[in-house]
């Protein structure tokens, strides 16, 4: 992995965080809370300065941040309804204004997904032409895409990278397709599967790529390790991109809420598949593949982060969103604060699990990079 990547992620990442952290920090001010510390970063301090009541500052380890809400975490004075600012003390507030407060990070990365989206789409982006039938008269430039590339597979060997353009194959000296015009995705898949071993030379924008098929990749057939969608240009009107942009989060809201609920409830039944799951590691190489593949693909790819953090942050599991949440509501409805010393340590508790949890899948990573 490049430095470029790894600098890169750090900014996506500082940007999603700082998103994230702003929508608890503006909901606050809103009503009222009293604001004592706005960080991007952990652990020891790199700068800071205090404006009225509120310290800002950027602490040295960049995967995470915190907004310090007085009352959020309670103790004896944000709980004393006596005490000198008692009216600015989270805890004490109306409960739907605690879970206003609590919900406008998740919303603020939803918006943020959606102002990336209608960016990248008003702008002009390269997506799949499956996706957009309906503003045919505005893709241009359609193309056989190359979307991924199996590690340690021959086109990855060959140095084929996600992004070339498939232009055909040649097998023998000659053209494997049977075209003399443009080929579709399955003349390239065909090609490549009736080689038997042969060696070949995949055409695509950069010029011809000699590899051998290997079995195993694609059950029952030679394949070389590449993932290819047809793609065109789309770019939209201002009013039509914000509309679709908005449309197209939504949608990609509910595809990771499905696909998270499936992978929680995989654990429960003693399945859980860590295979799709990326830690900070993952999510680094991710970002870096898009930033090679252009502006508007790690936009895209920013939002898609954007939008998981959302959703995962609304799990209903201690010290996420979601389980503060979840305690305003179980207060809510039996009219009783639940002991603060409780909620604390459960929180704690919460925490430490999310935090062996990433060592986990930043372990998995890792081994991949390396075997990779």
């Amino acid at each position: 992995m490049s430095i470029g990547a790894i600098v890169i992620f750090v900014i996506v990442l500082a940007a999603l965080i700082f998103v994230h952290e702003l929508g608890h920090f503006l909901a606050a001010k809103a009503f009222g809370i009293r604001v004592d510390a706005f960080k991007l970063g952990f652990g020891p301090r790199v700068f800071s300065w205090k404006r009225g009541e509120t310290e800002y500052g950027v602490n040295w380890i960049p995967f995470g941040g915190y907004v310090k809400i007085f009352g959020e975490d309670p103790d004896g004075a944000a709980l004393d309804p006596a005490g000198s600012d008692a009216r600015r003390s989270f805890v004490l507030k109306a409960r739907w204004k605690q879970a206003v407060v609590l919900s406008a990070g998740v919303l603020f990365n939803f918006i943020f997904a959606w102002l990336l989206y209608a960016g990248a789409f008003t702008a002009g982006v390269t997506a799949s032409t499956d996706g957009f039938q309906q503003y045919a008269s505005h893709l241009t430039d359609p193309r056989i895409m190359v979307t991924s590339v199996v590690p340690g597979s021959p086109a990855d060997k060959a140095g084929v990278k996600a992004g070339d353009t498939v232009e055909g194959v040649i097998s023998g000296g000659v053209d494997a397709t049977g075209k003399a015009g443009p080929v579709a995705i399955k003349d390239v898949q065909d090609a490549i599967a009736s080689s038997d071993g042969a060696p070949l030379e995949l055409l695509t924008d950069k010029g011809a790529v000699g590899m051998t098929g290997v079995e195993g990749l694609v059950p029952g057939k030679y394949a070389i390790g590449i993932a290819m969608d047809d793609v065109a240009e789309l770019k939209l009107p201002f009013f039509a991109a914000v509309g679709e942009s908005f449309r197209y989060t939504l949608e990609l809201i509910k595809e990771t809420a499905v696909g998270l609920y499936q992978f929680v409830a995989n654990i429960f039944v003693g399945h859980p598949d860590l295979a799709d799951v990326a830690g900070p590691v993952g999510i680094a190489g991710i970002v870096g593949n898009a930033a090679r593949m252009g502006i508007t693909y790690l936009v895209m790819v920013t939002a898609i982060i954007s939008v998981n953090l959302g959703v995962i942050n609304l799990i209903p599991f201690p010290a996420l969103d979601g389980g503060r949440i979840l305690f305003v509501a179980v207060e809510g409805a039996f009219r009783r604060r639940i002991p603060p010393r409780f909620a604390n340590a459960v929180n704690l508790a919460g925490f430490a699990l999310l935090m062996i949890l990433m060592v986990a899948v930043t372990w998995k990573d890792v081994a991949q990079l390396v075997a990779g």
